[in-house]
């Protein structure tokens, strides 16, 4: 189906975040396209979650995408939670079921399997920028890889603690000397739109001694952090490849299709070039 040709029966599905993108909202739509489906995505902010979220009940919209800062707080507003959003609680994805909100998290699935795929060494000394739901799905996603040595950073105290304590690694309020062979940033920092958006979230120094940057923000896809590590040769996994393999588990899960390995890959090339 043309995803214009919008009718009374065509299935909505949206995403909420603080700073909505067209990335997810490209990749969804190029796929619903594909793949003749009668379903059409749109990107949305709300200063009013409780009330988004009985909207998607009350319309019948069938799936949301929740990103930052959205993830924990969603938890109290949905009927059921999936084991991959209760183990770490956080959401990034509910499914509506006549009226039935479940939640899920496809952001850990994303993580661990860029770890993998990337061949990140589980040995590296790991630094986890953020205590947020992203921050957690990603500190999950490291313990589960192997990872055993790292810290998460993070200058709100009583969440960075309790995160770093719930799996078994150190906090620190701020990077200081720790120059970590891997650091992920779970930060908005670097985010088209924020107050910090041409900023990197450690100093210029630690990560040139990186030998890989994780960068979770997506919007844009050449973050200063990306950029910073790039010119220092470390090797990069951006947020843009988290948010297309998350948006295939979410898209699975709204529809009951799976895409293939092609379509995917044209998929995410297509939202990478809007």
């Amino acid at each position: 189906m043309d995803t214009t040709e919008i009718t009374k029966d065509t299935t909505l599905c949206i995403s909420l975040a603080a700073r909505p993108s067209s990335i997810g909202t490209r990749f969804h739509n190029h796929l619903y396209s594909q793949l003749g489906l009668d379903y059409v995505y749109k990107a949305f902010t709300t200063t009013d979650l409780a009330s988004a979220i009985a909207g998607i009940r009350a319309l019948g919209i069938r799936g949301c995408g929740v990103s930052m800062p959205f993830k924990e707080e969603v938890i109290a507003l949905v009927d059921s939670l999936d084991a991959s959003a209760q183990a770490i609680s956080s959401v990034n994805t509910i499914v509506n079921t006549d009226g039935h909100l479940r939640a899920y998290n496809t952001d850990y699935l994303a993580v661990a399997g860029l770890l993998r795929d990337r061949e990140v060494p589980p040995q590296s000394r790991f630094a986890v920028l953020g205590s947020g739901g992203m921050a957690r799905a990603v500190v999950a996603a490291l313990r589960d890889s192997g990872f055993t040595k790292g810290a998460v950073v993070a200058r709100n105290r009583d969440a960075g603690s309790a995160l770093a304590a719930e799996y078994g690694f150190d906090w620190q309020p701020t990077i200081g000397d720790l120059r970590p062979d891997l650091i992920v940033n779970a930060t908005p920092v670097g985010m088209a739109g924020g107050p910090d958006a041409d900023a990197l979230p450690v100093p210029g120094e630690v990560v040139d001694s990186a030998s890989t940057v994780f960068e979770v923000v997506a919007n844009p896809a050449e973050t200063p952090l990306v950029r910073r590590a790039r010119t220092s040769g470390a090797a990069v996994i951006t947020g843009t490849e988290v948010l297309a393999l998350q948006a295939v588990e979410q898209f699975t899960l709204y529809t009951g299709v799976r895409p293939t390995a092609e379509q995917f890959a044209l998929a995410t090339a297509f939202s990478r070039a809007g």
